[in-house]
């Protein structure tokens, strides 16, 4: 049975105006409007946002289509565990089987709150909640975790529902395309918008009048499978092998195979978030089936010798240091308000 196609056809569109965007473009002016009414009614408090006792710290996107963020969700989770802090992180679980508040740790199946949220909570061992409210997952993550001192948000730049002390928008290498709204472009809301801090891959995406920090994706060095059996990458590279990837881009993490001397006999493209059940192969099984993490954590139940590369970011060193800086001032702040 062949992979369903990774739906990429809209990418195409929207990197240039051209005839199929300007076709699309005035259901954006409507869709553009609607935006900017629903952020109108958050700052008039006709809608309510809901404020935690914890610091927030969101790490979201303007541009649909994948950025990379739960890379960067994890590096940042560890940094803050580096310094000491006790952080929690929600998001909204997409592509779960489930409803509701959920709760992820090391051992939770991705069926039940998400490939990414299972994915933070193995790698980087804290406490993890899923909600389509993200401000309601915060809450039950707090009531269940009363030591947590700092919230990330893996997603969630357009979700007001919940208070933010810090944004951090990140963009891709594709920067914002064409530079219009949903569906003739890939902009969920209008760009540029106020944001604490910027991370790009590629260039500083244009207009951007806050502190930009670049960023650079690679791979792991090493591939590991289900049972923590460990291959080199270069290993690998000695004989053809079969690469599946299941993301917003997944012939970024092909592109990114071959850069490190892989020669890929198959390439197979999923939709995002796609979770394997219906998935019947017909593979070489004397070649390695390598995949991403996030692939990895749906895959092995079924195929425990799939071999998971992690995609790595290397953060312009100021980002953190700016990022410490702005979280010492909002706890001096906190200690110095009335109770």
């Amino acid at each position: 049975m062949p992979p369903p196609a990774a739906q990429a056809w809209p990418q195409g569109i929207w990197q240039r105006r051209g005839a199929t965007a300007w076709l699309l473009w005035p259901v954006s002016v409507v869709y553009g409007s609607l935006v900017r009414l629903r952020r109108r009614l958050y700052r008039l408090r006709w809608l309510r946002s809901t404020r935690v006792r914890a610091p927030v710290v969101v790490v979201g996107n303007v541009v649909a289509g994948g950025a990379g963020k739960t890379p960067l969700v994890m590096a940042l989770v560890q940094h803050l565990l580096a310094r000491g802090r006790r952080p929690g992180v929600v998001s909204r679980g997409y592509g779960r089987s489930t409803r509701g508040t959920r709760f992820a740790g090391p051992e939770t199946q991705a069926h039940e709150v998400g490939d990414e949220p299972a994915l933070i909570a193995r790698r980087c061992r804290v406490p993890v909640a899923v909600s389509e409210r993200r401000s309601d997952a915060a809450k039950g993550l707090l009531a269940q975790h009363p030591d947590i001192d700092i919230i990330v948000c893996d997603d969630g730049l357009q979700h007001l529902a919940l208070a933010r002390d810090l944004e951090i928008c990140v963009f891709g290498a594709q920067g914002v395309g064409n530079g219009w709204l949903l569906p003739a472009g890939p902009l969920r809301e209008p760009w540029p918008r106020p944001v604490d801090a910027v991370l790009y891959a590629g260039s500083p995406p244009p207009g951007c009048t806050t502190a930009c920090f670049e960023i650079v994706r690679r791979l792991g060095a090493t591939a590991r499978s289900a049972h923590g059996r460990a291959v080199a990458l270069s290993e690998l590279a000695a004989s053809p092998v079969i690469a599946l990837a299941g993301t917003a881009r997944p012939e970024d993490f092909f592109a990114m195979l071959r850069d490190r001397g892989l020669v890929l006999s198959q390439a197979l493209a999923f939709p995002d978030h796609f979770d394997f059940d219906s998935w019947k192969p017909n593979l070489d099984k004397r070649q390695s089936l390598v995949c991403t993490e996030k692939d990895a954590v749906k895959l092995w139940p079924r195929f425990p010798d799939a071999l998971a590369i992690a995609l790595e970011v290397v953060i312009d060193p100021a980002f953190f240091a700016a990022l410490d800086e702005r979280l010492d001032r909002l706890a001096c702040a906190s200690l110095s308000s009335p109770s």
